[in-house]
């Protein structure tokens, strides 16, 4: 009797145990992953709102729990950083450009915090991942659509710094251009910034006063100058043709999320960081895409257009990625 007591006991205990551990492990996968975001711009910036859109959509569904701040300044971005790790954050999601050799120090200093930045410098130690903003291909698609509605045959475009990740999506815009109208010219000009919607506009002025008809907008105002002066103009990282009807008539998307969660996965998983993200940006894996106006571009550019973008999701194509300085 006291065996089978005994024997009873241990099965329920055993079972119980069970029970305990595969709890613990659910309660395990399902807690939220600390996520920060630190943005240099204010959170309504073109390229910032890609990342706080994301990382926003990533909490409202569950898989991370989110908080930001925004407008950071240089000098203080890396306290901000160092701030974030020590508050328990596992993962920093921002940027890096103007502090490069400082946002790597922090990384250093916190090997258990995960970084995840916008950089034009590789990825270093176990830690500090980086990614690049790499929608040249749509950007490149907008291109194709663009070359045939310009009547002068010159293209000016608005970039903020002359880095890779500009350069590449101005470059990709013009081959694009180029693969459809070889003879095109192309102005170019750069506002020393990366949020400055009047100074974007000043220089899309001084474009369309110097002959161009269509504007690549690769910072936010460059469609308010072709919307001033009647002409066609197209969007970089987010869709601006509900905000410019008459004007926009493409837009080179950018999607955040494909490069969050795979550093996410990693996090959860245990896996080193110290990588670069960027091909996560691909069309092929949801990381940029074209959307344009049907209505708009001339009809007989579409098909062309979408062989294209065919072939650039199925790697038959590859856009080229041009990081020279565009003159």
């Amino acid at each position: 009797m006291s065996i089978a007591v005994s024997r009873r006991a241990f099965l329920l205990g055993t079972a119980a145990g069970t029970l305990a551990l595969a709890t613990s492990r659910v309660a395990a996968a399902a807690e939220k992953l600390k996520v920060a975001g630190i943005h240099a711009s204010p959170v309504e910036n073109a390229w910032n709102s890609r990342l706080h859109e994301a990382l926003l959509a990533a909490a409202k569904d569950g898989v991370i729990e989110y908080t930001f701040s925004e407008g950071v300044s240089g000098t203080d971005y890396p306290r901000a950083m160092r701030e974030y790790a020590e508050a328990g954050n596992k993962l920093i999601v921002g940027e890096s450009y103007a502090v490069e050799t400082e946002a790597r120090q922090v990384a250093a200093d916190y090997p258990d915090t995960a970084f995840l930045m916008g950089s034009s410098g590789g990825p270093a130690g176990d830690n500090f991942g980086t990614f690049g903003t790499w929608n040249h291909e749509a950007a490149y698609l907008a291109g194709m659509l663009a070359a045939p509605m310009s009547k002068t045959g010159t293209f000016g475009a608005v970039g903020a710094i002359p880095i890779p990740e500009v350069n590449i999506l101005i470059n990709a815009f013009r081959a694009g251009v180029k693969e459809a109208r070889p003879d095109a010219k192309f102005l170019v000009g750069f506002i020393g910034t990366f949020f400055d919607p009047p100074k974007a506009r000043e220089s899309g002025l001084a474009q369309i006063d110097a002959g161009a008809d269509i504007l690549f907008g690769e910072r936010i105002g460059t469609a308010d100058a072709a919307k001033e002066k009647g002409i066609k103009s197209v969007g970089s990282l987010l869709d601006y043709t509900p905000r410019y009807p008459e004007t926009v008539f493409a837009n080179a998307m950018w999607y955040f999320r494909p490069i969050l969660d795979a550093a996410v996965k990693d996090v959860q998983a245990g896996q080193k960081t110290g990588k670069d993200y960027s091909p996560y940006s691909f069309m092929k894996e949801g990381g940029n895409d074209i959307v344009f106006s049907e209505t708009m571009v001339i009809k007989d550019s579409i098909p062309a257009m979408e062989e294209k973008r065919k072939a650039i999701k199925d790697g038959s194509f590859k856009v080229p990625v041009d990081p020279s300085e565009p003159t």
